[in-house]
């Protein structure tokens, strides 16, 4: 949550989903009543450091983080909120101001706050105290969340006790202080709202929630016979597919198959994140992943898919609509499917915090693609995510993920303007690290004029270091200069140089040429040692890192083409060292 969204909630005001408090060094006494009403409704936001009238008011920056852990703390404590629903509020700076945030999504059980059943309208919260309408409450939760269906007769021996150990060491990764882990067996199910008493047909069990999350293979497909999703690649043989994985396991297991199955085809480009490299695909379709399993319909027979195009990727599960229609995420107002599920998987960190997983898979996908995610809240929830150009212009890609690769070698003309040209060399080390940048933003980050850097820019493309991918805000960035493919069993390049070069090309007597002295041979060994370590320095990087001339490195270079060490790759700008040339040199 950042301050943009937070004006906006503000902005709306107060209403059904929104709710303002004061809480500038404790906690609003009807802060549960509110956070209940919302529970028993369609869920909302409650924001604590503005007022009434808008007027942001904020809350004492020493007292924030203690808040956060007594809302935490109390949404856990059954004498506070009954059944049990465990909350994260967050801290938001605004202007210079701290506000908490808290969004509290419907729930799929009746709650109670200091033994009163509250609901919420428009005009704020009330206590519901007519019978009939509490049996209302209780009728329309039972029928609308299928997560909440009892299965009297499942207990622990169906559960796959691995699983089951390996969601408790997730939640303990995530949160050490987690107050499920120091609860005994029983508990820990019943805390967790996995296990429950049913009050209106005085019923109590596991519920489909537990089963989805632990249960046996064998288990789920006895109780839902029709459980199943389907990933499927079809790049090639489009009618049919090239590659394709059938999952009905439990929802943990199926989560990591899943993903597994997108990076097997699916390109992971390069992108840094301040200093830290991230994967845009991983946080793309992790969170698309979760969002198809934690808020599908599980009574609708319909299997779930993920469809793998050369152009696109499609994700769809049955569902029951709220909104019906194509989703903004700007001003999406989460709706759980099934609350229970969707805070499991948020305690395990296997999805994002309640609220903020749209905008998430919004925010990632547009820096993988370059594109929006096009998302329909229908009776199948569908997301469909545009492939980027690079995956178009990629060499084909067989089913065991394998590529062909072109890259521009450096050349002369490339080396001194990078050496020479600082501007340059600094707009192209940006792009490197972030693909989206703009213009606008380089000569911000530079502090130069738009004019000089689109001049330099001009001068990147001029030489082949920089290309604008058409209609995206993407750069291509060439890998460049000497680009090594090790000889490997999984290596299917036909015009891979070191698919040619035997063992007998390899000895000592290679490596030493009779013509030069111990040091000559020294230098080259290291060249070779520098190039199998690091394939996209150059023979003027590698120059400065010896402390010798360009021409050196280069006369050095091609007498290791000579003798085999080192060759180029037909037709490309691939260079080749030999895996037993690098062992010997050593």
């Amino acid at each position: 949550m950042d301050k943009k969204e937070i004006q906006a909630i503000i902005a709306q005001g107060e209403g059904i989903g929104v709710e303002f408090k004061k809480a500038e060094n404790a906690l609003p006494k009807n802060l549960f009543d509110s956070i209940c009403a919302f529970l028993n409704h369609t869920g909302g936001s409650i924001i604590l450091g503005v007022e009434d009238n808008k007027n942001v008011v904020g809350v004492n920056p020493l007292a924030a983080e203690q808040l956060c852990k007594e809302i935490s703390n109390l949404s856990n404590n059954s004498n506070k909120l009954n059944p049990v629903f465990l909350l994260q509020p967050e801290i938001v700076d605004f202007d210079d101001k701290k506000l908490i945030y808290l969004f509290v999504p419907a729930s799929s059980q009746v709650h109670q706050s200091a033994g009163n059943i509250f609901d919420r309208s428009s005009d704020g919260d009330f206590i519901v105290k007519s019978q009939v309408k509490i049996s209302e409450l209780y009728l329309n939760k039972s029928t609308f969340y299928s997560e909440n269906t009892i299965y009297p007769y499942l207990n622990e021996s169906h559960f796959d006790q691995n699983t089951v150990q390996k969601a408790k060491n997730l939640i303990r990764n995530n949160r050490p202080d987690h107050p499920w882990l120091a609860l005994s067996t029983e508990d820990f199910y019943r805390m967790s709202g996995l296990y429950r008493h049913d009050i209106s047909n005085n019923t109590e069990g596991f519920t489909m929630a537990a089963l989805l999350l632990f249960g046996k293979e064998e288990i789920i497909q006895s109780a839902l016979p029709y459980y199943r999703i389907d990933a499927i690649l079809r790049k090639i043989d489009i009618e049919r597919y090239d590659d394709r994985i059938t999952v009905c396991c439990n929802l943990i297991e199926a989560s990591e198959k899943l993903m597994q199955f997108v990076a097997k085809h699916l390109p992971d480009p390069f992108y840094l994140e301040g200093t830290h490299r991230i994967s845009l695909r991983d946080n793309t379709f992790r969170e698309i992943i979760a969002n198809s399993l934690i808020h599908r319909e599980y009574l609708n027979p319909k299997p779930s898919l993920i469809a793998i195009y050369s152009d696109r990727v499609i994700v769809e599960n049955a569902n029951k609509p709220y909104l019906y229609g194509r989703i903004d995420p700007l001003h999406y107002h989460s709706f759980p499917k099934n609350p229970r599920l969707t805070l499991f998987f948020v305690q395990m960190a296997m999805a994002e915090a309640l609220g903020t997983g749209i905008r998430k898979i919004t925010r990632f996908a547009k820096l993988y693609t370059g594109k929006e995610p096009i998302i329909s809240d229908e009776d199948m929830f569908r997301v469909t995510i545009p492939l980027p150009e690079f995956e178009k212009n990629d060499a084909k890609e067989n089913t065991h993920g394998n590529k062909n690769t072109n890259s521009p070698l450096m050349t002369n003309e490339v080396s001194d303007v990078l050496q020479n040209d600082k501007v340059s060399a600094r707009i192209f080390r940006l792009l490197q690290h972030d693909q989206t940048l703009s213009i606008a933003s380089i000569a911000q980050e530079l502090s130069l004029s738009k004019r000089t850097i689109m001049r330099h820019i001009q001068q990147l493309k001029q030489i082949g270091l920089v290309s604008k991918v058409e209609k995206s805000p993407l750069w291509i960035i060439p890998k460049t200069e000497y680009e090594v493919c090790h000889k490997r069993q999984d290596c299917h390049d036909a015009n891979c140089a070191g698919a040619n070069v035997t063992d007998a090309n390899v000895t000592d007597a290679n490596v030493t040429d009779a013509n030069h002295g111990a040091s000559e041979d020294g230098i080259s060994r290291q060249i070779l040692s520098r190039i199998y370590e690091d394939c996209t320095l150059s023979a003027a990087t590698i120059a400065q890192q010896m402390n010798l001339s360009t021409r050196t490195i280069q006369i050095h270079i091609q007498r290791l083409v000579r003798q085999g060490l080192l060759a180029r790759v037909e037709k490309q700008t691939l260079w080749t060292v030999h895996e037993e040339t690098h062992t010997a040199e050593k």
